[in-house]
């Protein structure tokens, strides 16, 4: 700053003080023009009126509007009500009681407007006509309010005076006349009319009588184009309405768009819901690694949650990530929730990584601490050496598709969500040509739109160094999230939950308890052992009760597999057939070959499968098999080792020398371990032995009955099948098996 010298301006030391005090006076309105007040963002609020229109719809409807228009007023704001109009039947006296009441000075404050996004025909046309702007879906329909039929006098002339109200500008009789009769037939003229002493053109739509009418009176008419042939349904379509510019004031494709074009927040598309309804929330924590067991879990809750009857569920998300599959099967679980009437919310407070940041995406809305963190869900994969490595793009392209249904199904920027994945993706903000909502796309979008969207600047956080990560202040900006919330008290009262009312959060149960204890690779490996060593001790000591208990082991080791989501009923059947086989070796076909070794492999399998949950990447598959075959095979040869251990000492034991059998010819004094004696030995004794003659009783396939030494005995025929009464010789008794020739 450069000071002027005391002596030069001595004899204006006045001057420069009052020079300065105006200055200063001056300065302070020369701020406020150049930094005007924020505009408030509208208040705005979306409800879908359901059919059939009655009475709690009216009522619904008209509360609502009055507490909006209310609410504005005290805060200040302009104030949008949104009727999302679905197809369906009404009858005339309710719906027409809804439009006079939309038209009414009741709610004259509140820009009403009428969302259709599909083809809506009969009555409930009338509270779209009754709303002071349309949006119509580019491919939706509104018209033909008699469906074909004429209307009653009196409701046509209801829905006449509804129209000539003009409290829709786009809409004018000539219009309605064409939705209740099909035989009239519409134009639309281009007129010179006089404005204020000059001459200006004028369009409007008429009918045939109105323009003979304007014929007559020597109107200029600049241009004529038809609307509507005779004999066609009076129905209008979105795309062809807006290019009339007749009917509807904008046309938009989701939900989205439509709040987009009236400057609404997110929340605003929120349905409103009852104080009754928001005391049915539910509070579902997501935090740790997601895996496969973790995924069962949160399946199970958000299950238990319907079946409690809850309208609304909060994820409270706290997870760097996990398994790619897992965390998509969620996501896609939570997302198809909203088809069931079912709200969603995500609840972020400190991180939300990777695979936790998708099963956000699958929420209706999403809530982040201001400064939380949202996003980074590129795939990895471990390479040897437990290094970490970007995923191929056959990993890649599955996943950006997921994550753009995800985008598309909860209204969120695609480009943004595909590049928390893809970390070449770059995103651009752009601005609409025609109502100027602001978006995010990539450039492939953008040349997509021919011209509909105008390219603006690109995100800093997309600039193909790093997967887009967002705090909550900026994915609120980007349209990723809602307006961040301080804390679970701050989030309650933004999704409309009483201030006295806790949330209830779904807690473990003792199942779940033991499903996570049984799934510990500790507690896998007890029980395979603990399976098998039961069946080996059951064969020594045939009581029954180690049998049982040896099946309820491997009962429990499919069920909390199953349970944990690594099973399904193919490791079972897999399991039970091996069995099976196994059964058919030792007991009906002799020796051991294709039956035994099928049954163990198929054993072995079922058991290695079972702990096992596959992914997209083969390396990780083949990492993961190895470990539970490992596993497995750890558990046998820790049997074995039992084995050896009982086969030595077991039979030397005070007490178990008694109840375990030896074979014959054994020394008393030498105790040893072995199997139950054969039926053919121990029933029979020595009468049956090689060379003995007898009968076939039945076919022997090869199997059979055949009378030997007067005794019936089961038999196995050496080779080929032998007839019944044919004669037989017996060639060799080993354990439990009589192998028989013809003689």
């Amino acid at each position: 700053m450069t000071c002027i010298p005391i002596p030069v301006c001595r004899r204006f030391a006045i001057r420069p003080m009052i020079l300065a005090l105006n200055l200063l006076i001056a300065a302070r309105p020369v701020v406020a023009a150049d930094e005007p007040p924020a505009k408030k963002v509208p208040l705005g609020q979306f409800v879908t009126v359901t059919s059939p229109v009655d009475d709690a719809v009216f009522s619904r409807i008209s509360n609502l509007a009055i507490k909006i228009q209310q609410q504005a007023i005290q805060e200040d704001r302009t104030a949008v009500l949104v009727l999302q109009i679905d197809p369906g039947t009404s009858q005339f006296h309710h719906v027409q009681g809804l439009a006079k009441f939309l038209t009414s000075a009741q709610v004259s404050n509140i820009t009403t407007v009428a969302w259709v996004p599909a083809t809506v025909t009969g009555p409930n046309v009338v509270v779209a006509l009754a709303c002071k702007q349309i949006v119509l879906h580019p491919d939706a329909e509104l018209g033909d309010i008699g469906r074909g039929k004429p209307l009653d006098p009196e409701e046509e002339q209801a829905i006449l005076a509804l129209a000539q109200k003009r409290h829709n500008t786009k809409v004018n009789s000539a219009i309605v006349r064409g939705m209740m009769d099909q035989q009239e037939q519409l134009w639309r003229v281009r007129v010179r009319a006089l404005q204020g002493g000059a001459e200006e053109l004028e369009s409007r739509v008429v009918t045939k009588r109105e323009l003979e009418t304007l014929r007559r009176t020597n109107v200029t008419i600049e241009n004529l184009e038809v609307v509507k042939d005779a004999g066609v349904l009076g129905v209008f379509r979105g795309s062809a309405a807006r290019s009339f510019d007749i009917l509807v004031a904008q046309t938009a494709e989701t939900r989205g768009a439509v709040a987009a074009l009236y400057g609404l927040q997110r929340e605003s598309m929120r349905e409103p819901v009852t104080e009754k309804e928001n005391r049915r929330v539910r509070l579902i924590k997501v935090d740790g690694v997601i895996d496969r067991l973790q995924e069962s879990f949160l399946l199970r809750q958000i299950d238990r949650a319907i079946a409690e009857g809850s309208q609304s569920i909060v994820f409270q998300i706290d997870s760097p990530g996990g398994l790619l599959l897992s965390s998509i099967n969620l996501a896609e679980t939570i997302a198809d929730l909203s088809s069931r009437k079912i709200r969603t919310i995500a609840y972020v407070p400190h991180e939300a990584y990777s695979g936790a940041a998708i099963i956000s995406l699958g929420c209706d809305e999403i809530y982040l601490h201001p400064d939380a963190k949202i996003g980074d869900a590129g795939p990895i994969e471990m390479r040897p050496g437990q290094a970490f490595e970007r995923a191929p793009e056959k990993i890649l392209s599955p996943l950006k598709v997921a994550l753009r249904q995800l985008a598309e199904k909860k209204h969120r920027p695609i480009a943004i969500c595909e590049a928390m994945a893809d970390r070449t993706m770059h995103v651009f903000q752009v601005t609409h040509r025609d109502n100027g909502q602001v978006w995010y796309m990539s450039q492939p979008d953008i040349h997509a739109a021919n011209g509909e969207w105008i390219q603006g600047p690109q995100m800093r956080e997309t600039n193909g160094e790093l997967l887009f990560t967002a705090s909550g202040v900026r994915a609120n900006e980007v349209k990723l999230a809602e307006i961040p919330v301080s804390d679970l008290d701050d989030l309650k009262s933004r999704i409309g939950v009483p201030p006295g009312m806790k949330l209830i959060p779904v807690e473990k149960t003792w199942v779940d308890q033991l499903v996570f204890t049984l799934n510990h690779p500790a507690m896998v490996m007890l029980m395979i052992v603990l399976g098998v060593a039961l069946i080996y001790l059951e064969l020594h000591f045939m009581t029954g009760i180690l049998g049982i208990l040896s099946v309820l082991c491997f009962a429990l080791f499919f069920w909390s597999s199953f349970m944990g989501g690594t099973a399904g009923w193919l490791e079972v059947v897999l399991f039970v057939l091996g069995v099976g086989c196994l059964s058919l070796e030792i007991f009906v076909i002799p020796g051991f070959g294709v039956f035994g070794v099928s049954g163990i492999l198929m054993i072995l399998a079922s058991l290695i499968m079972a702990g096992h949950s596959w992914s997209f990447d083969l390396a990780t598959n083949i990492e993961e098999l190895t470990w539970q075959t490992g596993q497995v095979l750890a558990s046998l040869g820790i049997v074995a080792l039992i084995g050896i251990l009982i086969a030595k000492f077991l039979p030397s034991m005070p007490g178990f020398d008694s109840m375990i059998l030896g074979p014959p010819g054994d020394a008393a004094d030498e105790p040893r371990l072995r199997l139950e004696p054969s039926p053919a030995a121990g029933v029979f004794g020595s009468a049956i032995s090689s060379g003995d003659k007898g009968v076939a009783l039945t076919m022997l396939r090869p199997a059979g009955k055949a009378r030997i030494e007067n005794h019936v005995v089961d038999v196995v025929s050496e080779g080929p099948f032998i007839s019944a009464e044919a004669e037989l010789e017996v060639i060799a008794v080993t354990g439990n098996r009589i192998v028989v020739r013809q003689a």
